[in-house]
């Protein structure tokens, strides 16, 4: 094949060979029909052919006919030469290549066919003179040995290319890039005025420019040097990015707004589509580079309160991003990042901005975005404490009314992540191992449970969901009976208060109240605590108790109180019901139980208003029974009586609601307790340590521990001696002020050693220079 360029009779055989293709699928259906019917092992003499015949079989005539061999030999090198560059084959070797054919070329052969033509088929070559004369006039200079002089020949052995070549190839690329590259124009806080004056009349040129000078200032905050030094503009002066962010955040897609749509719309619940407008083609290029520098300053920026402005900067831009799938992914994935970790003013931001890209693009964003919130929300809710519970209580919700929008989709998520928990739980139940339970008995497993009751019961009534009730409720039952010992009393109230919202919501009657009950019967409320607890126990963020909690007295009243908050949750759900009396039966007499034998006042106190309070509600529940006309058959009509029953309120609703709102201001300033104290500015009493205290000591009574320590022992008297000698020496006074007198003019070591115990212990006590000289003691201190 030739490489570069074709021989000088590459024209002429093209020619020909189109012209033989034009002639043959003119005559195509006769020739082959004249072909087909001669005979395969016959060979017909050139003058018994007709045109068609002839055409159709070739131009080479019975004399001039080469061997078999030697026509199936040329017919394999004409393919091998026709064949393509990409086609399979085998390269020749270089001797091969140059080695002569010995015959003709192939311009020069179907010259001498055309003149043998003349000559049998006169009639049919005047035809080709009269109506293709190029066909006919041809040079033969094309022969074979000028083809092979033409055609590119290969070496034998390649040569590759070394790794310094490639590098050298490169420098000399970026050298020739690097050398025609513009100088970048340094942005001025005059520039940035002078857009912002001009931006009143936004043309596609300022827009551009603007958006330039956007780019360059988000490249600097990102770190990136070239992409800096390849924009067109150049900000260097903090004071000229703060008043360009500004500029572009509050005011430049306001008048961008104005250029593509003009007057604003009246109907502002109409989501205005950009690529719509006229100008939008001339300006979308430039609105996506800028909406993707928006996304990587909402990555760059810490501050709490340039970030909210961002962010609502982001909202307004919404419809710009739907336009742009790939931006609006990127946006999506920022935005989950800060609605799980950002401060609570940014994670409101960053979901309305999730919410109203869903509610616009269920389609193509909705199910990505719920799944990438749940592992996420999975991931955030490994750990829980009273700093983080407002956070996963916040998750919950947004990710619930973000599932509400879609109830299909939603049903495709919850019926995946519920098969989940059943097959953890499974494994937990058959395996019986301590990792398979810590599989189940964790808080990432307790909030999934806590987050699929709370999504039934928000989206009820919905026939999509409503067959993932009975599945979920399953689940949380076998999570309370995997381990159901005291230590785990925290994850059964946890799992008792996700029943009582899904039974109460979903209006779906669940046996929740046994669970309760059971620990009435399984803690000695009686016994005495082995051990006080410095404060109270925070059943909301513990799971396990150990078991030196449960030695402790708080471990029983805030049991107490717990078993106190679910009963009452629980009965006020079922309050309305026509069946309460019979349902709340055997509360009622476990609490009767528990009366007679427990013998804490303070617990049988909060349990006997319980008790009355159920009471009550049965009684009311009764008599408006017996008014009633209907049978208990009658579905619709206990419907209807529950409906007007709940309506009308019931003593245990009207009594709960009151509770609630206790209850609620409680677990508030518990919650706030701390910064209350902190506000309040109590006086601080600082307390000395032990051991500062005894170096001061030492400070001020200096003389009194450097005394010689052999007169220490020598005169080693208790404070009790000292009291006995004192009393001794009050019967005697007038002998020891004999003695006194005496030894003070003696003055020596033999004096001294002869004092009287009583006079010794006052010198041994003040020393020759006394210190404590104004400090006045009587006899009796």
């Amino acid at each position: 094949m030739q490489r570069g360029g074709a021989g000088p009779g590459w024209g002429g055989r093209r020619k020909c060979d189109w012209r033989a293709a034009c002639w043959g699928r003119k005559w195509g259906s006769r020739c082959y029909q004249s072909v087909m019917a001669a005979a395969p092992g016959r060979k017909r003499r050139l003058a018994e052919l007709t045109v068609d015949e002839f055409l159709a079989s070739g131009f080479d005539s019975e004399s001039e006919s080469e061997p078999e061999g030697a026509a199936e030999a040329e017919a394999q090198a004409a393919r091998g030469a026709s064949r393509s560059p990409d086609g399979p084959g085998e390269i020749p070797s270089a001797k091969e290549r140059s080695m002569p054919r010995g015959r003709k070329g192939r311009a020069s052969e179907h010259k001498d066919q055309l003149s043998r033509l003349k000559d049998k088929d006169p009639e049919f070559y005047k035809f080709l003179q009269e109506n293709d004369q190029n066909l006919l006039n041809f040079s033969d200079s094309d022969s074979s040995e000028d083809e092979e002089e033409q055609l590119h020949s290969l070496p034998d052995i390649l040569e590759e290319a070394s790794e310094e070549e490639g590098e050298e190839e490169k420098d000399e690329i970026s050298r020739g890039l690097k050398g025609k590259k513009k100088d970048s124009i340094p942005v001025t806080l005059a520039m940035v005025e002078r857009w912002k004056q001009a931006a009143k009349h936004l043309t596609p040129k300022l827009f551009h420019e603007v958006v330039q000078a956007f780019r360059a200032a988000v490249a600097i905050t990102q770190g990136d040097q070239e992409g800096a030094e390849a924009s067109k503009f150049q900000v260097t002066d903090s004071a000229v990015f703060n008043a360009l962010v500004t500029f572009c955040i509050r005011d430049l897609f306001g008048c961008l707004q104005k250029l593509l749509f003009g007057k604003a719309s009246k109907d502002s619940s109409r989501l205005l589509q950009p690529s719509s407008s006229p100008l939008w083609g001339k300006l979308r290029l430039d609105v996506k580079a800028y909406l993707s520098s928006v996304i990587q300053l909402v990555a760059c920026v810490a501050e709490t309160t340039v970030a909210a402005a961002l962010l609502q900067h982001v909202g307004s831009s919404v419809p710009y991003f739907l336009t742009f799938p790939k931006q609006c992914r990127m946006l999506l994935k920022r935005m989950v990042v800060l609605w799980s970790t950002g401060e609570e003013t940014l994670r409101v931001l960053a979901f309305l901005v999730l919410i109203r890209v869903c509610r616009h693009k269920k389609d193509t964003f909705l199910s990505p975005v719920l799944k990438q919130m749940y592992i996420t929300y999975v991931r955030n809710c490994k750990f829980t404490s009273p700093s983080t519970l407002p956070l996963i209580s916040f998750m919950q919700r947004t990710l619930t009314e973000l599932l509400a929008l879609d109830t299909s989709v939603a049903y495709q998520h919850a019926f995946l992540y519920i098969r989940q928990l059943a097959i953890h739980l499974r494994s937990a139940m058959t395996t019986h191992k301590k990792e398979t339970h810590q599989s189940v008995y964790n808080w990432q497993f307790v909030h999934c449970l806590q987050l699929w009751c709370r999504v039934l019961s928000t989206v009820c009534p919905s026939d999509a969901l409503q067959p993932l009730i009975y599945p979920l409720a399953q689940v949380v039952l076998g999570c309370i009976k995997l381990v159901p010992t005291a230590r785990f009393y925290p994850l059964r109230m946890h799992c008792v208060r996700a029943l009582t919202l899904l039974s109460e919501s979903t209006i779906t009657f669940i046996p929740v109240l046994p669970f309760i009950l059971e620990v009435f019967q399984q803690v000695d409320f009686n016994r005495k605590p082995g051990r006080m607890s410095s404060k109270p126990i925070n059943f909301a963020v513990i799971l396990k108790l150990s078991k030196v909690n449960l030695q402790e007295k708080a471990y029983r009243d805030g049991l107490v109180e717990q078993l106190y908050d679910l009963t009452l949750e629980y009965l006020h759900s079922q309050a309305h019901s026509i069946a309460f009396p019979e349902l709340a039966l055997p509360a009622i007499l476990q609490l009767k139980s528990f009366l007679r034998e427990c013998k804490v006042a303070n617990y049988c106190r909060q349990v006997r208003q319980l008790l009355e309070k159920v009471q009550e509600n049965a009684d009311h529940i009764c008599s408006l029974r017996q008014r009633a006309s209907f049978s208990v058959a009658n579905c619709q009509a206990v419907d209807a009586w529950e409906k007007q029953t709940r309506k009308e309120g019931t003593p245990l609703t009207k009594y709960y609601s009151q509770w609630r709102k206790l209850r609620d201001r409680e677990i508030q300033l518990e919650i706030s307790g701390k910064e209350r104290l902190e506000d309040l500015d109590f006086p601080e009493v600082k307390r000395r340590k032990l051991e500062d205290k005894k170096d001061e000591d030492r400070v001020e009574f200096k003389d009194l521990f450097d005394l010689d320590s052999d007169e220490d022992e020598a005169t080693d008297f208790s404070e009790k001696g000292a009291q006995q000698r004192v009393e001794e020496e009050d019967e005697d006074d007038s002998s020891s002020s004999a003695r006194e007198g005496s030894d003070a003019d003696d003055g020596g070591p033999d004096a001294e050693a002869g004092l009287a115990p009583r006079e010794l212990w006052q010198l041994l006590a003040q020393g020759p220079e006394d210190e404590l000289q104004d400090l006045q003691l009587s006899e009796e201190d």
